[in-house]
């Protein structure tokens, strides 16, 4: 099983954090550290035990925004390390996102924490390691093709895909645009072209895919090309020019 160690300057939310792990059958052990500097003594312990000794971290729960060293400093330490443990973060913003999977992290999980979402974390580390454990009774919905599912606050929502206007590549997440403004959501670009192909998205970069109901005007401009998408004006990369505008001159 895996073991694991929650950082968390806020006593109240690690505590939680520490017993929301240790009640998922996956974990073998959890405990906490109050700042950055405590889990890097800690780990650098559980390196010195080595993977199969009793002082081992396979998985490290960060908190970004700490007093000192903050999380994503102590993320950039220890990937100097030969064999450093997993990276899940642990935030309350989800400014943080882009960075975070530069270096390489597991997960990014929104506070308040869900059951949830925290044993989907767990499940992604699980798979990362390549062990095969019990996962813990969670029921399994299918997904709604008329909504996409977004974390907002720590809360579920379920946004309408005809809501969304276009989407936008960060990484190994997406924003996702609409009217009310935009939602970060773990899926790539490439997974989202291919589910809603069928409703009428396009890709028109490698960075954007597009409704095409929504494409207000086609901007031609000196050799370039460009949709306007509500009040937002967006490249069109010239692999992709002729295609969307064959498929703006069919559409009724």
């Amino acid at each position: 099983m895996l073991r694991a160690l929650a950082v968390d300057d806020e006593r109240p939310t690690l505590e939680e954090l520490v017993y929301l792990l240790n009640a998922d059958p996956r974990i073998g052990a959890a405990e906490g550290a109050s700042d950055a500097t405590e889990a890097l003594r800690r780990i650098n312990r559980a390196l010195e035990s080595g993977p199969d000794g009793p002082d081992a971290i396979d998985v490290v729960f960060l908190d970004i925004q700490m007093p000192g060293l903050d999380g994503l400093d102590l993320a950039r330490l220890l990937t100097g390390f030969a064999r450093p443990p997993l990276i899940v973060f642990v935030t309350a913003h989800e400014d943080f996102a882009v960075h975070a999977f530069d270096l390489e992290a597991v997960d990014y999980v929104l506070k308040p924490v869900r059951r949830e979402r925290l044993a989907e974390a767990v499940r992604r580390a699980v798979e990362q390691r390549g062990a095969a454990l019990p996962s813990p009774r969670i029921p399994v919905h299918e997904p709604d093709p008329d909504h996409i599912t977004v974390e907002l606050g720590g809360v579920a929502r379920f946004v309408p895909v005809d809501d969304i206007t276009h989407a936008e590549a960060q990484g190994d997440y997406a924003r996702l645009h609409t009217d009310k403004g935009s939602h970060l959501v773990r899926i790539p670009l490439s997974t989202l072209e291919e589910r809603w192909r069928a409703r009428g998205f396009v890709r028109i970069h490698r960075r954007h895919l597009v409704a095409l109901r929504h494409i207000g005007e086609l901007r031609l401009d000196a050799g370039t090309v460009s949709v306007l998408v509500g009040t937002e004006e967006l490249q069109v990369s010239r692999r992709h020019a002729r295609e969307l505008r064959d498929l703006l001159m069919r559409r009724p």
